[in-house]
């Protein structure tokens, strides 16, 4: 098993055409391809539509509920100068953490000026890249009135009529998430009602995925990577599905690599500063970097969509299937065109065992 301590960066590393990345989601959302990653490294090509097929009665999905705010605002400070400011997360009714672009960096005091002064965001305080902001209004309202969807860096169009869509979940329902937990987009109503009628469990976490999840690893050697922090809640009824399905012998299937930051995180509390509340449920902000040699504790597979060069996410998806099976499969990605990042096609792993 490897040492994550003795990985490189360029272990993570393949090349990828810019005309692979893909732009807008496919017609339909489970009319996306599927690779498939056995656990003996074998793979092949599938459809999603077939993922029924790869599924067994009694094992458990685990989806990530989280809903994607309109978290991007263009404003300007009182001086007239143009802001463009990201929320990170929202702390409380009015406060969040927040990316703030602007000519020079606000100092606390500092109102940010949206909607021609309808909308203010005060500048309270900074903590190293990230800033705390007050708003002057409940905070999710006015996002969702005066907001944009987030699209990630890599998609070269504003957010459209589509995006609003098609870049969220048709299960979404806790908001915070400043990007989409996307290996969940490709599943549709129909989809879960044939996975319900084939005896498949379905369970949720909540993890708000932050604009952290697109940042480089900019080390050489990846245990010098730091973690950006994301708030997380497994209810105590999926912990106890959990541990039926595995008391079963059946597996947990998590649906995004967000679902199984949740879950790995919630197996061991300790690590990741969490909390059980009163009603059992696991809570936090998790850090939690999962490299080849990592030992998973809930999950059996996992289904993902391909992930960026020397991304942490694909350091993620090479510690449950092997580096080399992963890279392997990715160049088998690239060469015969796959579709890749948040609006691409999507991955069936198995955990090499």
């Amino acid at each position: 098993m490897a040492d994550s301590a003795k990985l490189s960066l360029s272990l993570f590393d393949y090349h990828l055409p810019e005309a692979l990345i893909a732009q807008h989601p496919a017609p339909e959302r489970v009319g996306s391809r599927l690779l498939v990653l056995e656990k003996n490294g074998h793979y092949y090509d599938s459809q999603f539509s077939a993922l029924p097929q790869l599924l067994r009665a009694g094992d458990l999905l685990v989806f990530n509920n989280t809903q994607v705010i309109k978290a991007r605002l263009q404003g300007q400070k009182h001086t007239g100068g143009r802001v463009e400011v990201l929320i990170e997360r929202v702390l409380d009714e009015y406060h969040a953490i927040a990316h703030i672009r602007a000519s020079k960096a606000p100092k606390p005091g500092t109102d940010l000026l949206f909607a021609e002064g309808a909308l203010i965001l005060t500048v309270t305080g900074r903590d190293d890249a990230l800033f705390h902001v007050r708003f002057n209004q409940p905070a999710l309202a006015a996002l969702e009135q005066y907001g944009a969807l987030p699209l990630p860096p890599y998609i070269n169009h504003t957010a459209d009529a589509e995006d609003e869509q098609r870049y969220q979940t048709v299960y979404a329902s806790e908001p915070g998430a400043v990007a989409a937990p996307t290996a969940g987009l490709h599943f549709d109503e129909n989809m879960l009602a044939l996975l319900q009628k084939q005896g498949i469990q379905t369970a949720f976490v909540t993890l708000h995925v932050g604009a952290g999840t697109f940042q480089p690893v900019r080390v050489e050697h990846i245990e010098d990577h730091q973690m950006h922090a994301e708030r997380y809640v497994v209810p105590a009824e999926t912990l106890a599905l959990i541990e039926q399905t595995r008391a079963a012998g059946n597996r947990v299937i998590a649906v995004g690599t967000t679902s199984v930051r949740a879950l790995e995180s919630a197996a061991q509390p300790e690590l990741t500063q969490g909390l059980t509340l009163s009603n059992g449920d696991q809570c936090g902000d998790t850090r939690i970097f999962i490299t080849p040699g990592y030992t998973f504790h809930y999950v059996d597979a996992l289904i993902t969509n391909f992930h960026l060069p020397q991304s942490t996410l694909l350091m993620l998806v090479s510690a449950l299937a092997g580096i080399e099976p992963i890279r392997a499969a990715y160049q088998h990605a690239v060469e015969q065109q796959y579709r890749f990042f948040s609006y691409g096609d999507a991955m069936f792993i198995e955990k090499n065992s």
